[in-house]
């Protein structure tokens, strides 16, 4: 039975109203179990559940210290490309924005990783827009084998693919795929998603699957909060990564709960999940899936990353830049605007060409991060949080 078939027989709505109605003491009474089920989950994540907060945050820590030590995984997003097919309502990189383009050489994707990798980076992950026109299988494979002979660690996060294409990434040196369905909320997945082959939520749904048959050694899920009822969403997650750790055994699960940004469309948020919540949501995750990571990205500013980092997260990026050449500028010579999959040249001397005050490059990027701290900044402060910045936990030569 694939995710879909489970999925399909969740009874969401339901559940959610039952969380909404849980007593305190069934709250308590989950937090008193050495292990937890999807029931229990729903009760963490519950009204009643905000009220022992202190509570569920001390539990997450002891587990994650129990289960993860001290250590505070960083990584980096590489954009590739911020060409796409898709439109999207809520990503910048939507087809029908009119923002600047650009798709990275092989060559100056190195010089992104590079910079990346002076900066003490060992873990990339791969990011670009969909669109086979400038985003080929045969272009991915060629940018994860140049980076891999730079860094251990190389992960995607790219449009779907077929099994067989996967693996070819993974013979390539790709060790981790994320992919977020965005929403779990089918009607709210169609209103999102207006043309392109996004459009089709069971052949995301069931990615992950297809990735893990391919040999991926980290699975990366989520949603992005913002755009369904933030607990519909949990539960959602909840049980995808339940699914996976029990199908997909072979492979580690992560999981992120990135909040929407201001991003080129000026979409604006439909729900709101509050930083009060997304504790709350941060710490049931902990409690119910104590061996799973989670990623905390820098889309959320940097005093609330300090004071998240200590209750469940293992994974962070830092520094990050989200439009191509963002680290070194590559690329910036080749900018131009998409109309209908056709490339139209910028002017000669159009203003476009020159990089506003503080950037590398003006390709637009998906969407604005909140902590601007530098790779160096963001290590010395989880130091002094009493963790360990680890930059490199992986190397192929381990399963060689």
């Amino acid at each position: 039975m694939s995710f879909t078939e489970t999925f399909n027989s969740l009874s969401v709505r339901e559940r959610v109203l039952r969380s909404e109605s849980t007593e305190l003491a069934d709250v308590r009474s989950s937090l008193s179990r050495p292990r937890q089920t999807m029931a229990d989950f729903e009760r963490l994540i519950s009204p009643a559940g905000e009220k022992v907060l202190e509570e569920l945050c001390r539990r997450s820590s002891q587990l994650t210290r129990q289960r993860f030590g001290k250590v505070i995984r960083l990584f980096a997003p590489l954009y590739l490309s911020n060409e796409c097919i898709n439109n999207c309502a809520y990503c910048g990189f939507s087809r029908d924005n009119p923002i600047l383009r650009v798709t990275l050489s092989v060559d100056e994707v190195v010089a992104e990783t590079r910079a990346l990798k002076e900066q003490g980076f060992r873990n990339v992950l791969l990011v670009a827009g969909e669109h086979p026109k400038f985003v080929s299988n045969g272009y991915l494979a060629e940018c994860i084998a140049a980076v891999h002979r730079e860094v251990p660690g190389v992960s995607l996060e790219v449009g779907p693919m077929e099994t067989p294409d996967y693996e070819q990434m993974v013979a390539a040196g790709s060790e981790g795929l994320v992919v977020y369905q965005e929403t779990y909320d089918r009607e709210i997945y169609g209103r999102m998603h207006t043309l392109g082959p996004k459009r089709n939520f069971d052949w995301r749904l069931e990615t992950p699957e297809r990735a893990s048959a391919a040999g991926f050694r980290r699975l990366g899920i989520g949603a992005l909060f913002g755009l369904a009822d933030w607990r519909y969403e949990a539960i959602c997650v909840a049980a995808h990564a339940e699914y996976l750790l029990k199908h997909c055994w072979k492979s580690q699960v992560t999981i992120s709960l990135p909040r929407l940004r201001p991003c080129a469309g000026e979409f604006q948020p439909l729900t709101e999940l509050s930083d009060r919540h997304l504790v709350q949501l941060i710490c049931a995750f902990r409690i119910f899936l104590p061996d799973v990571g989670i990623v905390l990205s820098t889309r959320e500013p940097a005093r609330l990353r300090d004071g998240l980092l200590p209750l469940g997260i293992t994974l962070a990026s830092a520094g990050s830049h989200t439009e191509p050449g963002g680290y070194t500028g590559a690329g910036r010579d080749n900018l131009h605007h998409t109309v209908r999959g056709r490339v139209v040249d910028l002017a000669e001397n159009s203003s476009e060409w020159v990089p506003a005050a503080g950037r590398n490059t003006n390709a637009t990027g998906q969407f604005d991060i909140a902590d601007e701290r530098s790779p160096a900044d963001v290590a010395k402060r989880i130091s002094s949080l009493g963790f360990e910045p680890v930059w490199k936990d992986w190397d192929a030569a381990l399963t060689a």
